[in-house]
């Protein structure tokens, strides 16, 4: 009786699991289309552009894009940040967009290419913007400059040649850069004794940006992408919370995934007292560890300031995405039982390493320290090796393919739906659409396969978990007449 008993209570807990997690990825496949939804919001409070310099702006509670034209100019002088330095000489810079558009990330409105599409193709460091304007602010009222949005990689922003802030760590040579669009505000009342309250006066103001070298393969990579904006308080802080809500629905569904394929390896762990010899269920919770973190960090990089581009280029490029694609091929050969191959374990863990070592190479803490023949010749050894992987997994789907079983359809789907993440670049090379933007906002070929293999691949854990019961089941009563 007593093993009887255990064995009802194993399937009453295996049901409350399944039927709390069972709407769960269902719901992920909602945030992309919460995304448009909120897109529409953040469009319809987009600031005005405005056409400087010489223009006399007075300002209600609004906010003004300044859009230029700015004097720009490439290299670094202190001295440039000053209101009384002569940049007549310099090229003058329109930053303003044209309607409509937005970067082919995540949908950020008011994006403009930066220096390297305005003939500055393969420079990388620093380079100075400035912009003289005349405002006036309503009586009772103060000032307040929202810092550019999207800028490559750092920058520092002056106002009549006081420092009041910026993005990066200006602290050393070269600055330490962060993620690439945050939104800032700064408060002139205090900074700029020109322009007070009630009155019109003038100010200058001058951004010194930088770019570090792993950029230079992104023709239009350089500087500001989003103007500053100008305006009261009140409306630089309207601006400010629309950009935040912008990076929000941005990354949201990065997060999401994280969380959701963390989720999905709690599950998968609950199968390995059910079989203890298989080794598929921890290749299975390992490559969605990897995964989850993969994703997740896009969040933790553009949402916060405490990792820098070196430390998401180690973490995510050089580590998770190499052992995703190992532990991933590992994982579906031993879920599809593919024992015979015993030279797959061997051959999927040497090209890992070999990925991660070629990937540390060529990312931007050795950049000019070798040859560009060592450079060429490991983008070609990385090439060569997620080629490799991309055939194990269709030779994996093939032998898929042959077996009959009642798993076989939900296996199949899992493997396309989970690889055209993980091939994302090779299906891109193939001019297959990375990316859609309905009402402005990014929707990622990746995110709506990620979203429909978690709702997938919780079907074939769910098959799984309740072939393992009804095996149970049938056993409980011949244990019992013993």
């Amino acid at each position: 009786m007593a093993i009887i008993e255990n064995g009802f209570a194993r399937r009453a807990f295996f049901r409350r699991f399944a039927i709390a997690l069972r709407f769960a990825p269902a719901l992920f496949l909602l945030l992309p289309a919460w995304k448009v939804a909120a897109a529409q919001v953040s469009n319809a409070a987009s600031p005005t552009p405005a056409e400087m310099p010489g223009a006399s702006i007075t300002l209600g509670d609004a906010v003004v894009s300044l859009n230029g034209p700015w004097k720009f100019h490439t290299g670094d002088d202190p001295r440039w940040a000053q209101p009384d330095f002569d940049d007549s000489s310099w090229e003058t810079v329109d930053l303003t967009p044209p309607p409509g558009a937005h970067d082919s990330d995540v949908g950020l409105t008011g994006y403009v290419p930066g220096w390297g599409a305005r003939g500055h193709s393969g420079y990388f460091g620093y380079a100075w913007y400035r912009l003289r304007v005349s405002a006036s602010a309503p009586p009772g009222e103060t000032l307040a400059l929202c810092g550019p949005f999207y800028v490559d990689y750092a920058y520092q922003v002056f106002v009549d040649g006081k420092l009041l802030g910026g993005v990066g760590d200006f602290s050393k040579r070269p600055p330490t850069a962060y993620n690439i669009h945050l939104p800032k505000i700064y408060a002139l009342s205090e900074t700029s004794g020109s322009v007070s309250s009630g009155s019109e006066g003038s100010m200058l103001i001058a951004v010194r940006a930088w770019m570090g070298p792993w950029a230079l393969g992104l023709p239009d990579a350089g500087g500001i992408h989003i103007a500053p904006a100008l305006g009261t308080t009140a409306g630089a802080e309207s601006l400010y919370h629309i950009q935040w809500s912008e990076m929000i629905k941005g990354y949201v569904v990065d997060a999401s995934e994280g969380v959701l394929f963390l989720l999905l390896a709690g599950m998968v762990c609950t199968l390995i007292p059910f079989d203890r010899s298989d080794p598929a269920y921890r290749w299975l919770a390992a490559a969605l560890v990897l995964i989850a973190l993969a994703r997740a960090n896009q969040a933790v990089f553009f949402w916060w300031q405490f990792e820098s581009v070196q430390g998401f280029e180690l973490a995510t490029i050089v580590l998770f995405v190499p052992l995703s694609l190992g532990a991933w091929t590992l994982a579906w050969c031993s879920w599809l039982r593919l024992r015979e191959y015993a030279w797959m374990p061997k051959v999927a863990g040497i090209a890992t390493v070999l990925y991660i070592a070629m990937e540390s190479l060529r990312r931007s803490w050795f950049y000019g320290d070798f040859p560009h023949w060592v450079n060429a010749l490991t983008g070609l050894g990385i090439t060569v090796i997620r080629l490799l992987f991309a055939l194990f997994t269709c030779w994996i789907i093939f032998r898929g393919l042959m077996q009959e079983s009642r798993e076989k359809w939900l296996t199949l789907a899992s493997i396309v739906l989970i690889s055209i993440g993980l091939f994302a670049s090779e299906l891109s090379m193939l001019h297959i659409p990375g990316i859609w933007f309905p009402f402005g906002v990014g929707v990622s070929r990746t995110e709506y396969a990620y979203a429909g293999f978690d709702v997938v691949f919780f079907a074939l854990l769910l098959q799984r978990l309740f072939s393992f019961a009804r095996e149970r089941s049938t056993l409980t009563p011949a244990a019992s007449e013993r």
